[in-house]
């Protein structure tokens, strides 16, 4: 084992702290609070979609950017293929695949099936930051999409 590198427990404790930031960023997205999700990510984070030509950077513009999402939306989003990679005792990066279910107008009860709004995946990077392991970017890339739908009143 080099010097710089985790043991296996430390790197198999990394592995699934980052999975969890993966698997609790589309939960507060989909059924938490949308704006909360900024406090997932290190004070200087950053999203990006390239191809949307948007980029957000820090805290503070995140939860500006998540929270803004409409009150009436309804989604859901699957997360599978998930590949975390431990690149030193304080840095790892990941790959995970993305389907995302989503109307707009949703007033409650069960919407009828639709085809997934968009499907791609994520690269991530994370940093251990005083003692917890956060989301330092994340580029999401999707080959695959279509506007949301709104739902008839």
């Amino acid at each position: 084992m080099a010097a710089n590198e985790p043991d296996p427990l430390s790197r198999l404790l990394a592995e699934r702290a980052c999975e969890r930031l993966i698997i609790d960023f589309v939960w507060r997205l989909d059924v938490g609070e949308p704006g909360s999700v900024a406090g997932l990510f290190t004070p200087d984070g950053v999203w990006e979609w390239p191809a949307g030509e948007r980029r957000i950077e820090g805290r503070d513009a995140l939860r500006r950017y998540f929270g803004s999402r409409p009150p009436d939306r309804l989604s859901r989003r699957l997360m599978t293929n998930i590949l975390v990679t431990i690149t030193s005792s304080t840095t790892a990066s990941a790959t995970s695949y993305l389907t995302t279910y989503r109307v707009d107008g949703y007033q409650g009860g069960m919407v009828a099936p639709r085809l997934p709004v968009n499907i791609g995946h994520y690269e991530d990077s994370f940093r251990h930051l005083d003692g917890a392991w956060l989301l330092a970017r994340r580029i999401t890339n999707l080959p695959f999409g279509t506007e949301t739908a709104r739902l008839p009143q």
